[in-house]
């Protein structure tokens, strides 16, 4: 079939000018060029600075003597073996997230304490940035007798030590500033926000002290007002993560059995389920169940569509199985009741599991991986990788183009092309 047309393009009912034309023929043959690059291949595509192409056609049959990899834990797919910071491409629809010119660092690090493992909030008015230690974890210090630790740091202060580097990919190490919290807030593992210009944190509890959802001041003294704690007089399990639904404005979160597996929470009394909180009239009820280890959790822009972490495949002290899931699942969200309907796969993870969730203003979904950050479009196509070469447990979007990774003993600025959704809600 010809390329060609038999007559002129006309844009209102008016042959278009030569300038016109030229222009869009310029336009269609960038758009078919886009297209046959998604669907074909990398050819012609130059990668940029800290980029590496990773083509799956060439790697997607490695030969009865490859290097095959023993699991997902103790190794991570890296073919080119390069050095952990970098990009990863797996589709060239990758390149209109990170852009033509990205970077990726460490901007503060303690190797001998998780500081940085969940619950990141950006707050837009003071661009500060919270988050918490790691919960029961071998480098959290924190235990059945011991809470876990609350901390931020200061994002212009990282901007002003990159600038002071002199580098585009050199680590910094900025001031980590932990808060004083009461003791209401126990062992925090998941946020969201601002809501109603609060932190809106989702503690797992310790030893007898509730699990709990909470509201805290980002402005000291810090105070806290306890939204939930219990379901119909029973505590939780240790909720997890929790997200705002753009649309609604409810309150979901997870509730899993990761604090008894991990020694600091009493043995479980309920299924590991996803809830709806509407803070306004108190109403609570379960809107998925079924899961291994329900985890982090996302919306689309639009709400319609939720995303929930299976970490299935890590146990705590019962060791790590891997024919257990590593999996997010997508699920319609439904208009009136908001109950989770129509559950598929949307993408099983290679390296480690799914933990944190986040979505782009796009519709790309993020997720910390045991190798960093996985990116993968609206169909559950992998596109890329943030690999940092270490365990992610969460990340957040501190502004167009700015994406925080959470790496337990280190924290990671990505530099890229595109926009985090709108987390604040009044």
């Amino acid at each position: 079939m010809s390329t060609q047309e038999s007559n002129p393009p006309r844009s209102n009912g008016k042959m278009l000018p030569l300038w016109g034309l030229a222009a869009l023929a310029g336009a269609a043959a960038w758009k078919y060029s886009v297209a046959q690059q998604q669907v074909l291949s990398f050819e012609g595509l130059v990668p940029p600075a800290q980029t590496v192409i990773v083509d799956p056609l060439q790697y997607n049959a490695i030969g009865k003597n490859g290097n095959f990899r023993k699991d997902s834990y103790s190794s991570y797919f890296n073919p080119t073996s390069t050095a952990p910071p970098f990009f990863q491409a797996f589709h060239p629809s990758f390149f209109e997230i990170i852009g033509s010119s990205p970077s990726i660092r460490e901007i503060a690090s303690n190797p001998g304490f998780a500081f940085a493992h969940e619950a990141p909030i950006w707050i837009p008015d003071t661009d500060e940035l919270f988050f918490s230690s790691n919960g029961g974890g071998a480098l959290g210090f924190s235990d059945w007798d011991n809470n876990n630790q609350v901390a931020k740091i200061d994002m212009p202060e990282v901007y002003g030590a990159m600038a002071a580097s002199g580098s585009s990919t050199s680590p910094v190490n900025v001031t980590v500033t932990p808060l004083d919290l009461p003791d209401t807030v126990q062992m925090t593992n998941g946020g969201t926000g601002p809501f109603r210009s609060s932190l809106l944190f989702i503690n797992s509890g310790r030893a007898l002290l509730p699990t709990s959802l909470t509201l805290v001041n980002p402005v000291p003294p810090h105070n806290v007002t306890v939204l939930l704690d219990n379901f119909y007089g029973r505590q939780f399990n240790s909720l997890n993560d929790v997200k705002v639904h753009p649309k609604s404005k409810k309150i979901f979160f997870t509730d899993v059995t990761y604090g008894f597996l991990n020694h600091f929470r009493p043995q479980p009394l309920l299924p590991n389920q996803v809830y709806r909180f509407d803070p306004d009239t108190g109403s609570i009820r379960v809107v998925a169940d079924g899961f291994t280890r329900p985890n982090g959790l996302a919306f689309s822009p639009d709400g319609s569509i939720a995303y929930i972490a299976d970490t299935g495949a890590s146990g705590g002290f019962l060791g790590k199985n891997q024919t257990d899931p590593a999996t997010i699942y997508a699920f319609d969200v439904d208009p009136k009741s908001q109950a989770y309907t129509n559950r598929r796969v949307f993408a099983y993870i290679d390296s480690g599991v799914p933990d944190g969730v986040q979505v782009d203003a796009k519709g790309n979904v993020y997720s910390a991986c045991g190798d960093g950050v996985h990116v993968w479009d609206e169909e559950g196509t992998l596109i890329g990788k943030f690999l940092i070469g270490t365990e992610s447990a969460n990340m957040v979007f501190a502004g167009k183009g700015k994406l925080v990774i959470l790496a337990e003993t280190a924290i990671y600025l990505a530099q890229i092309a595109v926009d985090g959704p709108n987390l604040a809600f009044s």
